[in-house]
């Protein structure tokens, strides 16, 4: 296959939180060891974590739709009642990218679920992991017409990428399955930070939180999502542990912040850690709990950890992944609304192929090449 010399390229995730931002990472990885430009184009949380994790990246300051989210209404009444204010900001990034392609010298484009971000000038990917956007049990009936909406802007690109697995160990489910996908959609793996020989070719932790833990067993707590129902889990669970609980290790996943590690009682509270450092952490915990959050649920599975996955209220995508993968067998899961001291807990064990990093970087791989190729 005759590949094109190196590009300038463009990566711009979606806002509506960090996990779109993470599973960029290992792509902006592998592309930038084809010795392409990288040109990350995000807001300023995101470039902060890309910051973080990443070398020899360039940034432009390019912020995009970022959703209000209620304390009281379903998550997905409030997202639909906000769909003239996204069709508004896709058209305005469509208008901008234009601009920045010019400035920029750019050569392909990859939006994660960004819908504007495409141009006929450049070759351009979109990535998601949902061409079936669920809706509640009883709009299910508008199902079809959701797809058939999301079809048409996948066609608008020259590919499309899912994050996930072609075969039985599919962890998307109904939301890539049972219907037609578009002729450009390719496969690319799990995209998870943790699975490039950087993050696991060091089993070290950090310091001050190897002193912190005092070499005591411990939990871990993962927050992600919108507030404010981020928060309302975090209370949830301090509250119902008690002062008495198990050490267990929090991570804020915030990445613009810069505090080291504190201990206060029984809890760890960490703003950010570093890929190896986290992945250390995960790896030994002895039960994990978390939200469903898609890229979550890919970096547990490159760690081989499960969890109890606890989705966001009135969320029906991460509702949905719950089931699912609790229904598989690998993962527990329960509602906010039932959490409670008593709950039970989910030993960090999960087993998956021992082939499945090797097929996700081949499929990367692949579908990177395809993009790349003249």
């Amino acid at each position: 296959m005759k590949l094109k010399a190196p590009e300038n390229i463009l990566i711009s995730p979606l806002e509506w939180g960090l996990g779109h931002a993470g599973r960029m990472i290992p792509l902006a990885r592998r592309l930038q060891e084809m010795n392409n430009r990288i040109f990350i184009a995000a807001g300023e949380e995101h470039t902060a974590l890309f910051r973080k994790e990443t070398e020899g990246m360039e940034y432009i300051r390019f912020a995009g739709f970022r959703p209000f989210y209620s304390r009281h209404l379903p998550q997905y009444l409030v997202l639909f009642l906000q769909l003239p204010l996204l069709l508004f900001h896709s058209i305005r990034d469509h208008l901008r990218l234009k601009r920045i392609i010019r400035e920029y010298d750019i050569g392909i484009v990859i939006s994660d679920n960004r819908f504007g971000l495409w141009n006929s000038s450049v070759r351009t990917a979109y990535i998601t992991h949902q061409p079936r956007i669920p809706f509640p049990p009883y709009l299910r009936f508008l199902e079809p017409a959701g797809v058939i909406l999301h079809r048409m802007i996948i066609k608008k690109y020259d590919l499309c990428f899912i994050p996930d697995l072609p075969g039985e160990e599919n962890l998307t489910g109904r939301l890539t399955r049972g219907i037609k996908l578009p002729a450009n959609v390719r496969y690319t793996g799990i995209l998870s930070r943790f699975d490039d020989s950087g993050a696991r070719g060091s089993q070290s932790v950090d310091p001050l939180l190897y002193l912190l833990t005092r070499g005591e067993p411990y939990n871990t707590i993962i927050l992600s999502g919108p507030e404010p129902q981020r928060g309302l889990l975090k209370e949830k669970l301090i509250s119902t542990a008690g002062a008495g609980g198990p050490l267990t290790v929090i991570l804020e996943g915030k990445p613009s912040e810069s505090r080291e590690p504190e201990r206060s009682g029984s809890y760890i509270f960490c703003q950010h850690l570093s890929s190896s450092a986290m992945g250390h952490i995960l790896r030994t915990s002895g039960s994990v709990i978390c939200r469903p959050g898609y890229t979550t649920i890919m970096e547990l599975v490159s760690l081989g950890c499960s969890a109890l996955l606890i989705p966001t209220p009135g969320q029906t995508e991460q509702e949905y992944l719950a089931a699912y993968l609790s229904s598989k067998g690998w993962f527990a899961t329960v509602s906010q609304k039932a959490v409670s001291g008593n709950m039970p807990r989910r030993p960090n064990r999960a087993m998956w192929s021992s082939g499945l990093a090797e097929m996700s970087r081949d499929l990367l791989g692949n579908a990177l090449g395809e993009l790349l190729k003249d």
